[in-house]
């Protein structure tokens, strides 16, 4: 002891210097602490630490980290016998709390290894069991993650993602969760604890696979109902359980949770919640468990069956179609809000996924399921009693569609309950209600309401109505004028819709087809939908639509053409610009053989009499694959132009009128296209058979000429067209030039009769000359002997006297 006093004093003796300037060594703090001669001396130790304290107010330099973290685990060592080290411990942790310093701008990566493991440590210390230090470290912790931009404003300040970075790779999000077993009987600081998992899995993927490691899911699944008067644990436990799920591994964290026990406390917690829980925030948290235990479901051999979770779910499955004297169900009072009818649409949800093990099926049998979902779809269902509250329309609409996808997956399964609850008449009577209501024409009057799921229950309707009535005539007839008129009002569909992502593409295909399906092929409704002017906007649809609609489009036209009014009604059409059938189909032959790349040359004339209508695709196609069909065979049915053809075929090659020169050097091309696509088919099998056969090359030398000599004709006929244009071109031209030479000479001839009278009005000597030469020329026009005077001259005619 004596010999500890001259040490003591050389280091507290000192010349002491103005409080601004008080530097304390951290060196020989540390030396102080650790030094066994001054073990006693626990007041000086105190007194140093806290001028340490005071020194560093502002932040922790990143080179005095290291020695910081050391002074700091020396006091943990001593605070079980001297309660004093854990106020200095507590001020320590807390000016951590404030963003690292740096003296030069490379001190962030210099100093990364020695953060990370000052990082690491910080977790280390919840081994401590004092509350006041573990919730310092917790709120150390979240301040990591504090977007306070006015604190890393100042020069010298580590970046503001800095301590989140070195805490990811530190590994004390690991740590945190490994220390949540020393919480159990400090219920603040295990809300606390929480709160910072929370923060760190908020969004972050390397936090959420560390804590995943260390079985975050399992541990604080484990704890989550348990008594909490305040009701944080649940909803804390419940957001980090969400956010694993969304920033890890969802097998792991499905994997960690299909434990007996975790389902048995996501069973408690979600039956507490639905009993008990009537606030807003409550009845979400109750629908995201419900999730969380669907996930669990999906997952083979999770045992929700043997915790009896399905046992007890079954009754609030089926209700409230279903009265039941069950004492968990009759407490049960649902609002009919958002929340209520998320739940419902969560319970029809989970029947599927639950039905996938085929022992949950015997449940469902015992609790009726199959009667509650006939119930949810039949029509009187949506009826609602006075004084009663229920769904609303829209609600029980979307919830009458989702049963009936349950319903599809689950009656193959339950074949006989299917039977016994008579489910064809009830979906017959479904049927017959919506012909009743006539739904499509209810959801034409309402555009205003017009969402995803009204889309979706048209979309269905007019695919019902495709399927019943293809290949029946007799249906076709029973789909009449009525449905007819509705098709129309569908076609007339506003295509700048189309690219507003609810589902207007789906709609409109299947109008279309359903317009392939219950119109084309039956004379009564074509003509009453050729009379409708259902062609015309077939025509506009396909002047205004992307290109992936004109393929059906094209099709229903090509059926329509077979009746001949619609083939007049083509001719007659007249769109935008003007523009006739037949240049909108020519328009789009060009369009489409430009985007397969075909040989064409600037006037669209044939460019390769060879492969006159062979695209560059087509080659691709034919060299790379290896399909049962030939190229040239299967590009009939991967563009426009054999559709185009037929339609041409129908409305003639001769006297479309309005034609300009390109449009007939395309029409010559569409003219022959059946020709070519022979020759090309011939040639493609020709040279396929002379790989396993030596084939005849007289035969094919003689179809490639006949190729050849059509595509020159062609050729020759489009460059007569062109030559024609140029000569009705030069015609025109000069007819122009013409009257620019008449305006310009009637312009000289009005100009020099303006001189004139100008001349005349301004002077009298023009004027008098004027006027003697108009009266000499009156004179000699009298004087002037007509044709029969000239004939029969007078016999007494006077001679001239000389003057």
């Amino acid at each position: 002891m004596l010999s500890s006093a001259p040490h003591a004093r050389g280091f507290i003796h000192r010349p002491a210097p103005r409080p601004e300037a008080v530097r304390v060594d951290l060196s020989r703090v540390l030396q102080l602490l650790r030094d066994p001669l001054s073990s006693s001396l626990k007041e000086r130790q105190i007194f140093i630490l806290k001028k340490v304290v005071k020194q560093c107010q502002r932040g922790f330099l990143l080179r005095n980290l290291a020695d910081i973290f050391k002074i700091m685990n020396v006091c943990a060592e001593r605070v079980s016998d001297h309660p004093e080290y854990a106020r200095i411990l507590c001020d320590l942790l807390q000016i951590c709390s404030l963003p690292f310093l740096k003296e030069k701008a490379s001190d962030e990566m210099s100093f990364a290894a020695v953060v990370t493991d000052c990082v690491s440590q910080m977790g280390y210390l919840m081994r401590i069991p004092l509350p006041e230090v573990r919730q310092q470290i917790c709120s150390t912790v979240i301040a990591f993650y504090s977007h306070d931009k006015h604190q890393h404003s100042s020069d010298g300040v580590c970046r503001l993602d800095y301590r989140a970075l070195m805490l990811e790779r530190s590994g004390l999000a690991e740590t945190l969760v490994m220390s949540l077993a020393l919480m159990e009987e400090q219920l603040p600081v295990k809300l606390c604890l929480l709160q910072t998992l929370q923060i760190l899995s908020r969004t972050s993927e390397v936090n959420c696979n560390l804590m995943l490691r260390a079985q975050a899911a399992q541990k604080i699944c484990f704890h989550m109902s348990e008594g909490d008067p305040s009701g944080q644990m649940l909803f804390r436990s419940s957001e980090i359980l969400w956010n694993l799920l969304e920033n890890g591994s969802r097998q792991e964290v499905t994997s960690q949770l299909s434990s007996s026990d975790c389902i048995a406390s996501l069973k408690d917690a979600f039956f507490h919640l639905l009993l008990n829980g009537f606030r807003h925030h409550e009845r979400q948290l109750r629908n995201d468990l419900l999730v969380l235990l669907s996930l669990i479901a999906e997952k083979p051999g999770a045992p929700l069956i043997e915790s009896g979770f399905v046992k007890h779910l079954t009754p609030f499955i089926t209700f409230p179609e279903l009265k039941s004297h069950n004492p968990l169900v009759r407490n049960l009072k649902l609002t009919f809000k958002q929340e209520d009818f998320e739940m419902k649409k969560l319970l029809l949800n989970i029947i599927v996924v639950l039905s996938r093990d085929l022992a949950t099926l015997q449940l469902f049998r015992e609790g009726r399921v199959m009667l509650a979902l006939m119930l949810l779809v039949k029509p009187s269902s949506s009826a609602v009693r006075s004084g009663r509250r229920s769904w609303t329309c829209r609600q029980q609409e979307e919830l009458q569609l989702q049963a009936l996808s349950t319903l599809s997956a689950l009656a193959p399964l339950m074949l006989d309950e299917y039977i016994t609850c008579q489910a064809n008449t009830c979906l017959l009577l479904l049927v017959d209600s919506c012909l009743q209501d006539g739904v499509l024409r209810r959801f034409l009057g309402r555009p205003e309401d017009e969402d995803a799921v009204a889309l979706e229950i048209q979309t269905d309707c007019l695919f019902l109505l495709s399927v019943l009535c293809e290949g029946d005539v007799h249906r076709k007839e029973l789909f009449g004028r009525d449905g007819v008129e509705v098709l129309i009002q569908y076609l007339s569909l506003d295509t700048a819709l189309i690219f507003s992502g609810l589902g207007h593409n789906k709609l409109l295909l299947s109008t279309v087809d359903c317009l392939w399906s219950c119109v084309v092929g039956c004379f009564a409704t074509e003509d009453a939908f050729v009379a409708g002017g259902g062609v015309d906007l077939l025509l506009q649809l396909l002047q205004r639509s992307p290109r992936r609609m004109l393929t059906p489009l094209t099709a229903a036209l090509l059926e329509l053409c077979e009746n001949p009014p619609a083939v007049a009604h083509l001719l007659r059409w007249s769109g935008d610009r003007d523009t006739s059938a037949p240049q909108l189909l020519l328009h789009i032959w060009r369009r489409e053989e430009e985007q397969m790349c075909v040989s064409r040359d600037p006037h669209g004339m044939i460019a390769d009499v060879k492969r006159p209508i062979v695209s560059r695709h087509q080659d691709e196609s034919s060299s790379s694959s290896s399909h049962d069909v030939s190229a040239a065979v299967r590009d009939l049915s991967e563009n426009l132009r054999a559709n185009i053809y037929c339609i041409f075929c129908k409305l003639g090659f001769e006297g479309l009128s309005g034609l300009s020169a390109e449009d007939h050097v395309t029409l010559s091309i569409i003219h022959r296209f059946l020709d070519f696509k022979v020759c090309e088919v011939v040639q493609e099998l020709w040279s396929e058979a002379a790989l396993a056969v030596p084939s005849d090359e007289a035969a094919l030398k003689s179809v490639l000429q006949v190729s050849e000599a059509t595509a020159e004709s062609v050729r020759s006929l489009q460059q007569s067209i062109l030559g024609r244009r140029q000569q009705e071109e030069l015609q025109e031209e000069q007819r122009l030039y013409s009257e620019i030479r008449f305006t310009h000479k009637q312009r000289e001839i009005a100009a020099d009769a303006w001189r004139s009278y100008v001349a005349r009005t301004s002077n009298y000597s023009v004027l008098k000359e004027f006027k003697r030469l108009r009266e000499e020329r009156r004179t000699s026009e009298h004087n002037t002997p007509s044709d029969t005077e000239t004939q029969e001259p007078p016999i007494n005619k006077p001679e001239p006297v000389a003057l």
